[in-house]
C-alpha cells in the first residue's frame, strides 16, 4: 500500500486488504460531500457562533480560604482531609 509505504509503516496483506475497504469508504464520503457543496455555500468549522460560548471577563473578589474549604466533609488546618489511597509514606 502506498500510502503505508510513505508513512513508513509496516502492514500485513490482511490490513493492506481492511485499510484499503476502509479508504475507500472514507473517499466515496468526501465525494457525496464534495457533489452537494455548492458555491453559495460558506465553508464552516463550527456550526454554532463561537460568541456563543464566550461571557464577559469580569474580574470577582475571590472566595477566602475559609469560604473555599467550607462545602468540604473534612477539613483540617485550612485544607481538604482525603482519605489515604496509597501505602503509608516512611
Amino acid at each position: 500500500m502506498h500510502l503505508g509505504d510513505l508513512a513508513r509503516i509496516a502492514l500485513t496483506d490482511e490490513e493492506i486488504t481492511r485499510l484499503q475497504g476502509e479508504l475507500n469508504v472514507i473517499a466515496d464520503s468526501i465525494n457525496k460531500v464534495q457533489e452537494v457543496a455548492s458555491d453559495d455555500v460558506e465553508p464552516t468549522a463550527n456550526p454554532i457562533p463561537l460568541e456563543a460560548y464566550l461571557r464577559e471577563d469580569v474580574p470577582e473578589t475571590p472566595l477566602t480560604q475559609a469560604e473555599a474549604i467550607a462545602g468540604g466533609p473534612k477539613t483540617e488546618a485550612g485544607m481538604f482531609v482525603a482519605p489515604r489511597i496509597l501505602g503509608s509514606e516512611e
